[in-house]
Formats: structure tokens, C-alpha cells, sequence
């Protein structure tokens, strides 16, 4: 069933409750997913036989609202409406960018008990930077043009998907579901601080008041294990590789880390 909460600024937020009882897990989505459309649904299948496991549409998304003017900021406040249903307390499960934006709110005084953070996809080299620079421009550009299917697939080229792959995707039932949320990769690129080129907040990671399980894929791409492993080590953080994973990581791999993890009190 979904619920609402509002956000400080009057955005109403949706999400949904899997489980009864136990210490809650909030997951935040990375690029174009929300509840009907990405891995959130799996993973809170997952934990929710010893969790109560929130999941919600970030702004701009799925039956959320959009807001007015974006800012990161935003966004942290609308964690803080969800983890205040809650209860007060929980474990941010961030995957990808939305991995970004829960090490982000981890420091904001909303409530966040822990992190576990899934590749969040900072650049660690120069040209990382520069190219991420690059993209953030352009899906700005086009979604500022009214193009949100060109913002889509400069996003998926961007990440690594050949292009005949993408334009192909352009012609499936698929497509509506990425279209209608292409304007929120924007705002996924600022989550990233993407003008700057995505760098490795190390400042921010460094005066986490929480403890932080950074994770990553054993087949994942190495520019997102150097960045799992640069987050870790400039949040002092736990740092875990997942056997056999991909950054389409398996809810019944990540569940059971994530579940140990939040046990540890």
C-alpha cells in the first residue's frame, strides 16, 4: 500500500512498508529507478522478514511529487520525512548514486543510523572527471531542450551501453518508463556534485558520524570498484566485495550483508 509523507518544503513523498516488525532500512534508488521500476522491490522482499524495509519514489519520480527548484538539499529532507516515519531511526541501503545521496544525508542530523552504500559512482581520475563533467552538461542541455529520451540515452551510453543496445531500447514498451523520469538525472548529477566532475567527497566521507559498509561487485567495471574503494577508505569504512556480482547486484546477495550489517547494533 502506498503512503505519503511530506517533505519540509510541501513535496509529497510516496512510499511503501514491507515487513512488521524489526529496526527499519530505508533504500534509496540510483538513476531513473523507483518502487514499479528498479531493484528496490526485490531487496525489500528480501529484508523484510526481520526489517521493516521503507521504499520510496525519490522527488520526480514514480507518485512522488517534483518539487519546485532542484537542490540536493531537497532530497535530504525528503529522507528525513521517510526516515521519520520510520520511526525516528534507521539504515539508509543507497544504490548507485542514491548511494551518493545516502552517504549525503548520513551526516545531516535526520536520523540515519548506519549506511550501506552499493558503488556509488564517483570518478577517481581526471578523465573520470572531465567526461563526467561532460555528461552532466549534456542531459542538463537536453532536458532543458525538451528532449528527456536523448538526456535517457546519453545516460545509458554514458554507463556503458552500446549504442544499436540503446537504440533498440528506444523502440520497446520499456522506453515511457525511462522518458518519464529523465529529467530527474540532472538531478542525480548534482547528488554526484557532477559540475565538479563527480570527485570522491572525501571531506564529507571523512566526518561520518555513523558507520558506513561500502560494497561492490566482483564483475562490476573497475572504475566503479576504485570508486567503492576510494569511499571506503576515506570513510574509514567497512568495505565488502561481492562474489559474482555486477552493479545489477542480486537482492538475496546484498540482503543477507546488509542484514548483518544492521545486526551489529
Amino acid at each position: 500500500m502506498t503512503e505519503y509523507v511530506t517533505s519540509a518544503d510541501g513535496t509529497r513523498i510516496a512510499h511503501q512498508v514491507a515487513g512488521d516488525s524489526g529496526p527499519a532500512v530505508v533504500i534509496v534508488d540510483g538513476a531513473l529507478c523507483h518502487r514499479a521500476f528498479g531493484p528496490s522491490g526485490g531487496l525489500a522482499a528480501e529484508l523484510a522478514g526481520a526489517h521493516r524495509v521503507f521504499s520510496y519514489d525519490r522527488r520526480g519520480r514514480g507518485e512522488s511529487g517534483a518539487g519546485g527548484p532542484y537542490a540536493v538539499e531537497r532530497e535530504v529532507e525528503d529522507l528525513a520525512a521517510v526516515v521519520a516515519a520510520a520511526g525516528g531511526r534507521a539504515t539508509l541501503l543507497g544504490l548507485s548514486s542514491g548511494a551518493a545521496l545516502a552517504l549525503r544525508a548520513a551526516g545531516a542530523g535526520i536520523g540515519v543510523e548506519r549506511v550501506v552504500a552499493y558503488e556509488p559512482p564517483f570518478s577517481t581520475s581526471e578523465e573520470q572527471r572531465a567526461r563526467f563533467a561532460e555528461y552532466r552538461a549534456g542531459v542538463e542541455k537536453d532536458v532543458l531542450a525538451g528532449e528527456p529520451g536523448d538526456a535517457v540515452a546519453r545516460f545509458m551510453v554514458f554507463v556503458g551501453s552500446p549504442g544499436p543496445v540503446v537504440e533498440q531500447l528506444r523502440q520497446s514498451p520499456v522506453w515511457p518508463a525511462f522518458v518519464a523520469v529523465a529529467p530527474t538525472l540532472v538531478n542525480d548529477a548534482e547528488v554526484l556534485d557532477g559540475a565538479a566532475g563527480a570527485p570522491v567527497p572525501t571531506a564529507l566521507l571523512a566526518g561520518l558520524p555513523v558507520p558506513v559498509l561500502v560494497a561492490d561487485g566482483e564483475f562490476s567495471p573497475a572504475m566503479l570498484r576504485d570508486a567503492a574503494t576510494a569511499t571506503a577508505a576515506a570513510a574509514g569504512a567497512e568495505y565488502r566485495t561481492l562474489a559474482g556480482q555486477t552493479h545489477e547486484v542480486a537482492p538475496e546477495v546484498l540482503g543477507p550483508v546488509v542484514a548483518e550489517f544492521v545486526a551489529r547494533g
